[in-house]
């Protein structure tokens, strides 16, 4: 039903207002409504927002947005996490109104004393809402100009237009016929939901290491048979065979937890606040995948960390090779010194030996000769993993997903990366999520969902925190113009990104042609297109060889196997990306406006291998300049939006490009010259002049 002043679409909302919208701490959002009412009569508005204690703080002035538009709206911050609301106010301007006419008709003489006395009532009327010490007695003051027959109409009119009754009535104006909306849910989250830069590392491949094989066990000697003979002469004729049988000289050893703390100092300098393992717990060794995913393992290889569970537990159990619980409380509590938290994967799957295929045979699909298929998502087939079927026990799923997640937040998780949620049912996260966050708000899931925009927007209303995105196949200039203007829209008011630049699945076709200036630009755009990015171990050495051409998989996948890196050789050398991947983060957490998803703004540029874009929180402005050719030197002239930088069309300004120091002094339009592998991009924070006779900030 409207109300006697419509309040219409108000803003942000999520499933009809069934389902909250998002923010976090100290997060800045605009609220916007479409309000209007018969007649010519002034309308005004405002935003309420009610703390979780159902608090209402100080109403926020709403402005059109756009004139004749009718569509409102205010900038508001909830400064605490917990579950809040918001309502648009509209309300008839009796002031306003006033105001209109009588700069029409006093001039013209039209009614002139009516006015005036009119407009000395309305005023009186509103001193009663002002406070004595905000301004009740500048109020007054026009109340005596306007009753005030000895002076000019003119005068009198002036005096009830005067600055100071402007702010006090600003502050406290006079509402007539007040119409709300009704209240909207709002979600406030700690601030990691929202900005983070993350790293993804295999414990198992931190301190791996080659040690001498065990020697074989000496077969039998067998009865010399006819066919045995044979065989003798055939081994001593092959040497090949006389070595397969000797077994190899060395085999690999798995890194544990105590030997990956030692790589947290390295990850912690680089900037970073979150490591991202993978799934740590037992993996079986039905139908083991071999290296490259083949189907033939050999008796060391470790198998891949998704084929969950083994006869030495399931998903809240620490595979024994990485060590046990307590070395996992130890790389937790370094990591934590370290000021870095732990996401853990959470991967609802199991291999055929997880205790769960025995105990519960109902969670899994039974083809009608009585095996159980295994995970396909063709081509790619998951011959080691069975996936789960939730519809004869959804409950009993949800007790015992619930019962795990806790079990590893007892351990000091408090972020989980959610392995392909998009193949569960979305009901079933809700009642997860929902269940968690009801006793621990803290706690932050990110759904590694590449698939359909529908699917990944209904997993983010539902309860996910984050969300992967399209990122890592967006490439050009539209591209990502089109993409990150979508999620910096309506969708950032419930969906938050995560860009990673890389996975242990993806290994992009702009990152496996363009070399290290490829490594680069995708690291900048990622890192300050999006408050939250990440990287996978080994981009930082410009990892790019693909299994085979075509592919997306790396050669020689850590899924598969081991991996050790030589980190110290790549720093020392020259070779790693580290002095970026640390200078990004830097900057990142020196600027608020790398820090928020909603404001982002593109800017024309005359070459399309050149994407400009700014970012603002408050007075921080940052604009960045990338080359997206990773092949060739770039130049243009780039013309901004300078209303969108806060500045005059004519206006112009130092600025300083974070990355290399350097300072320059842009207008309006300027000239840019971009090489790969040397400039990258620049990362400019612009410092407006100070006023005249000032001195300048530094």
């Amino acid at each position: 039903m409207i109300g006697r002043i419509p309040v219409l679409d108000v803003r942000p909302l999520v499933d009809c207002g069934r389902r909250p919208a998002k923010a976090v701490a100290g997060e800045t959002f605009e609220v916007s409504a479409t309000v209007f009412r018969e007649g010519h009569d002034a309308v005004a508005a405002n935003v309420v927002l009610c703390d979780p204690h159902g608090r209402p703080g100080p109403w926020t002035p709403m402005r059109e947005l756009a004139p004749g538009t009718d569509r409102w709206g205010a900038d508001v911050t909830p400064e605490s996490e917990g579950r809040w609301t918001y309502t648009v106010e509209a309300w008839s301007d009796p002031v306003s109104t006033w105001r209109a006419a009588a700069r029409i008709k006093i001039p013209a003489g039209i009614d002139t004393a009516l006015v005036l006395d009119e407009g000395a009532e309305l005023y009186a009327r509103a001193a009663e809402g002002v406070p004595k010490k905000d301004g009740r007695e500048a109020v007054l003051a026009a109340v005596d100009a306007l009753r005030d027959t000895q002076r000019p109409a003119a005068s009198r009119l002036a005096a009830a237009l005067a600055a100071d009754v402007d702010e006090a009535l600003g502050r406290h104006p006079l509402r007539e016929l007040v119409t709300a909306s009704r209240p909207l849910p709002l979600t406030v989250e700690r601030r990691r939901a929202l900005y983070g830069s993350w790293y993804e590392l295999f414990p198992r491949s931190e301190g791996a290491r080659e040690e001498p094989a065990a020697p074989p066990k000496p077969a039998r000697k067998p009865r010399a048979t006819k066919t045995a003979k044979t065989a003798a002469a055939t081994r001593k004729k092959s040497p090949a065979v006389t070595a397969d049988i000797a077994g190899p000289a060395t085999r690999m050893v798995s890194g544990t937890f105590r030997t990956a703390a030692e790589r947290l100092p390295a990850v912690a300098a680089m900037g970073f606040d979150v490591v991202y393992l993978p799934p740590i717990h037992p993996i079986g060794t039905a139908h083991r995948k071999g290296p490259d995913n083949s189907l033939t393992p050999g008796p060391d290889d470790p198998g891949v960390p998704w084929a969950i569970g083994s006869a030495e537990g399931g998903h809240d159990a620490v595979h024994p090779g990485l060590g046990t619980l307590d070395d996992f409380d130890h790389f937790v509590s370094t990591a934590r010194t370290l000021r870095m938290e732990i996401a853990l994967d959470f991967a609802l799957q199991c291999s055929p030996d997880h205790p769960w295929v025995t105990e519960h045979p109902e969670w899994f699909h039974h083809r009608p000769d009585g095996t159980i298929a295994y995970a396909e998502n063709p081509p790619k087939k998951y011959q080691d993993i069975y996936p789960i079927a939730f519809d004869k026990d959804l409950s009993g799923i949800v007790a015992e997903t619930v019962r795990v997640l806790r079990f590893w937040m007892e351990h000091g998780v408090r972020i989980f990366r959610v392995d392909n949620p998009h193949t569960k049912p979305v009901v079933f996260w809700e009642k997860v999520i929902a269940d968690v966050n009801r006793t621990d708000p803290d706690v932050i899931f990110l759904a590694e969902a590449f698939t359909r925009p529908a699917m990944m927007r209904t997993l983010a209303s539902v309860g996910f925190q984050q969300s992967y995105t399209y990122f890592t196949w967006r490439n050009t200039k539209q591209e990502l113009t089109e993409y990150v203007t979508e999620l910096s829209g309506e969708s950032s008011s419930y969906m938050r990104p995560n860009f990673f630049v890389n996975t242990p699945d993806i290994l992009p076709g702009y990152l496996q042609e363009g070399g290290r200036p490829a490594f680069e630009t995708r690291a900048v755009l990622a890192a300050t297109l999006s408050p939250s990015w990440g990287v996978y171990a080994g981009f930082e050495l410009c990892e790019n060889t693909p299994v085979h051409p075509g592919s997306e998989e790396y050669q020689n996948s850590e899924k598969y196997q081991l991996r050790p890196r030589d980190w110290e050789s790549a720093e020392r050398e020259g070779r790693s990306l580290a002095p970026l991947i640390t200078s990004l983060n830097r900057i990142r957490r020196r600027h608020p406006a790398l820090q928020q998803l909603r404001d982002v703004h593109f800017h024309s540029v005359d070459n399309e291998a050149l994407i400009v874009y700014s970012k603002r929180s408050g007075p921080d402005t940052v604009l960045v300049v990338v080359n997206l050719d990773p092949h060739h030197t770039q130049e243009a002239t780039v013309s901004l939006d300078m209303p969108r930088l806060g500045l005059d069309r004519h206006e112009s300004v130092p600025v300083r490009d974070e990355l290399t120091g350097d300072t320059y002094h842009w207008g309006r339009t300027f000239y840019v010259r971009l090489e790969p592998g040397v400039t990258p991009a620049h990362i400019a924070v612009l410092r407006p002049s100070p006023p005249t006779g000032g001195s300048p900030t530094t």
